[in-house]
């Protein structure tokens, strides 16, 4: 099994990966993600696009939180805490 975030990213057109979409419930909605929210980084990892992203919750391990650090649309930035859950 693997790790998931529970959100849709595609490419923002800049580095990061754009949501479009949050699953309810979900690990990303639990966190606080909301469309609109660009994901920078996700541990130690850098988010430069939306695959890069999908590699990044493949090496998280379920259940260990991590910090995600997001713009917002409004263009304030945040580190938010989300837990990735199990792919099944």
């Amino acid at each position: 099994p693997g790790a998931t975030l529970g959100v849709e990213v595609v490419d923002a057109g800049k580095p990061g990966a754009l949501v479009v979409g949050v699953h309810v419930p979900g690990s990303g909605y639990a966190a606080g993600l909301i469309r609109g929210d660009v994901v920078l980084q996700l541990g130690s990892d850098r988010v430069d696009t939306a695959a890069d992203l999908a590699r990044a919750v493949r090496r998280a391990r379920p259940g260990k939180a991590v910090l995600l650090t997001v713009r917002h649309s409004g263009g304030g930035y945040q580190q938010l805490t989300v837990t990735p859950g199990v792919v099944t």
